[in-house]
Parts: structure tokens; sequence; C-alpha cells
């Protein structure tokens, strides 16, 4: 299975940016996609962004649209999230997510493998 540790985090204030990362081990098959979700306690997990790694077409979830943007490494199997313009209500912990393809990984079907995740708090 896909082993995913995340980097980034931390507190930012209104308005500033910051970048995730998310670094993958044991990736086979040309099928893959990476991506982030983020949850609040008692909510459940909304997606972020996603993005296919063989051709880099990415997904965004509405309440990010505009303000973040998804990449990918190839060489360095990894992901990164900048997310601009950031609100309070983007505070949440976000966790790094792989599974075969984009589809999937809208969906939380199949088999996801999933990061440590990572604390964001927007401060305003």
């Amino acid at each position: 299975q896909v082993q995913l540790v995340e980097y980034g985090g931390g507190s930012v204030q209104a308005g500033g940016s910051l970048q995730l990362s998310c670094a993958a081990s044991n990736r086979t098959g040309r099928s893959f996609a990476m991506g982030w979700f983020r949850q609040n306690p008692g909510t459940v997990r909304e997606l972020v962004a996603g993005i296919s790694w063989s051709d880099g077409f990415p997904i965004y979830g509405d309440l990010v649209m505009g303000r973040a943007k998804i990449t990918r490494d190839t060489a360095k199997d990894t992901a990164y999230l900048q997310m601009n313009n950031l609100k309070p209500e983007d505070t949440a912990v976000y966790y790094c997510v792989a599974n075969i393809g984009l589809g999937t990984l809208r969906s939380m079907t199949g088999r996801p493998s999933w990061g440590q995740g990572v604390q964001v708090t927007v401060v305003s």
C-alpha cells in the first residue's frame, strides 16, 4: 500500500498563503491520483484538491476554487498544495490521500491511502 508523509501546516493570518506537501512511497500502477481532504471535529471530510499523476489534471473543491493550486513532481513522487487568500473557515486538519484515479479519490471509494494529517489554523 502507498505510504504518505505530509509536510507543512501551521498557523497563518487570514489572507495569507500556505503550502502543504505530501511524499508518496511504494507507489505502483499508472492510474494514480493524489490530493487533500480536510476535516474538522464532528464533520465529514471534504475534498480540497486532487491531481491525476499521469497528466497533472487537477480537481478542486467548491470552497477553495480559485484559491488553491495542486501540482505534482513525478520524479519525487510528491504532491504540493498551495493555498492563497486563506480564510478562518479554512481551518482544519488536512489529510493527504492517494487512490486509483481521480474519480475514486473524489468519492473516497476504492482503497485510499491516507497521510497522517496536518493542522492548518487561519487566524483573523
